[in-house]
């Protein structure tokens, strides 16, 4: 019996498309089930909605900025529900974008649920339907704590579809997510407490980075509490009683709380098992060119165990149709794979962080980095620090990692990207002639 698909998907985010639009490019049959909204996470519940929030609470200091230099001031107002009604607006035109792309390259958009009957088969609404070779790639979905009262908190999915805006808001976690979410919210206007029980935000980051966006974000008003977490909601009058533990341990009156601990697979009602795909209750296993232990069973972005970024799911979902349909194994390289926080400040980073750099090389690290404030703030009164940071090989000159914390960090850090994937040292940097007045131009005359 002849399969229905060369290549069954079951998701339609960024690693799904991606697979999608390259095999078909070899002339593949593919399908792709999808249960809710093309796009996935990042189009419909993600970056794209998130960083149009970001830039919408970046006006209330871009018209302080503006009365700087010359502006006459205005009593403008922010209309959350305007705001909402331009944002969705533009999502719904996302989607129906990927969707005429799928149609245009001759893919089939099933939107219904799919689960497995056995490895080559998955019942996708009422239909049955085989494929030769099947690709997961179903994302991930935020995760509450064990804490008595969670029930009441949001998670980061919620917040794009706020009715209103929070007068107090509580961020439990201090990574990428509560930190951005905590930028955004103070930009309107809201109060923010934000927490983390283990570092003060950003683990995993460079020390330094960390460090100084912390106080950026402090200085914008933000209460943050290191080694801190909460141990009890309880309801009240109007809010949120939370009893605090740790290194702040209080207690603390919220309207709103912002759960913001991390994200699991979303793998329930898939029937794996059906298949005989093994996985944990952390993510599906695969192999370096993302293969399950089914070989004809693929799984990419983040319902497995590797980065959790946009554009990483996108590359594994190249690779895997690469891999598959032009028979050359494509397996990626995620050592040097940029990311950025989209607060304000902004940071990104690349490469190693000192601390990792001292593990692997030891006294061979060598340091280079400044503090500088940029051109645009000299009219303003206030205080803004650009920060930027090499962590470079000694004995080879080469530039294992760059990170910085400022305006623009994120499309500055992604052009050292291509240069340290090539090898670049600071020898090299040293020799660049940069573009002034800018920001960029620093990285090339670090002491």
């Amino acid at each position: 019996m002849t399969d229905d698909y060369d290549l069954l998907i079951i998701g339609a985010g960024p690693g799904g498309l991606a697979a999608a639009k390259q095999a078909a490019q070899y002339g593949a049959t593919v399908a792709i089930a999808e249960q809710a909204q093309a796009g996935g996470g990042c189009v419909n519940r993600g970056c794209i909605p998130k960083k149009l929030m970001v830039y919408a609470a970046a006006f209330a200091r871009l018209d302080q900025d503006a009365i700087a230099y010359g502006w006459n001031a205005c009593d403008r107002q922010f209309d959350w529900q305007r705001f909402v009604h331009a944002r969705n607006q533009e999502i719904e035109r996302l989607q129906q974008i990927q969707v005429q792309a799928l149609q245009d390259a001759g893919i089939a958009f099933i939107n219904q649920h799919a689960s497995f009957v056995d490895d080559h088969t998955l019942e996708v609404g009422d239909r049955k339907i085989t494929a030769k070779n099947i690709l997961i790639a179903v994302g991930g979905q935020p995760i509450r704590p064990n804490i008595d009262g969670i029930e009441h908190a949001l998670v980061s999915d919620d917040l794009f579809h706020l009715e209103a805006l929070p007068k107090h808001i509580a961020i439990l976690g201090g990574g990428y997510i509560g930190v951005e979410f905590a930028s955004i919210l103070r930009g309107f206007g809201c109060r923010v407490t934000l927490m983390n029980r283990e570092a003060c935000i950003l683990s995993g980051f460079d020390d330094d980075l960390a460090a100084t966006v912390r106080q950026g974000l402090i200085d914008r008003g933000i209460e943050s509490l290191c080694s801190t977490t909460i141990t009890a909601i309880a309801p009240t009058n109007g809010g949120f009683n939370l009893t605090l533990d740790g290194d702040c341990p209080e207690t603390l009156l919220v309207d709103t709380i912002l759960c913001a601990t991390g994200r699991a697979p979303r793998l329930d009602g898939l029937k794996l098992e059906n298949a005989g795909v093994e996985a944990d209750k952390t993510a599906i296993a695969v192999d370096d060119n993302s293969r399950t232990n089914q070989p004809h069973i693929f799984a990419v972005g983040d319902c497995t165990n590797r980065l959790q970024l946009t554009p990483v799911a996108r590359a594994e979902g190249k690779a895997v149709a690469k891999t598959i349909f032009g028979q050359t194994p494509q397996p990626l390289n995620y050592d040097l794979v940029p990311s950025a926080v989209c607060s304000y400040p902004e940071a990104a980073s690349v490469g190693m962080s000192e601390a990792t750099a001292r593990k692997t090389h030891g006294d061979q690290v060598r340091l280079y980095r400044t503090e500088f404030q940029p051109l645009f703030y000299s009219l303003t009164d206030r205080h803004q620090t650009n920060f930027m940071k090499l962590v470079v090989q000694g004995d080879t000159d080469r530039v294992l990692g760059v990170h910085m914390v400022g305006d623009h960090a994120g499309e500055i850090v992604q052009s050292l990207a291509i240069a340290l994937r090539l090898g670049v040292t600071k020898e090299d940097l040293d020799r660049a002639i940069g573009i002034h007045p800018s920001s960029a131009e620093e990285i090339t005359s670090l002491k």
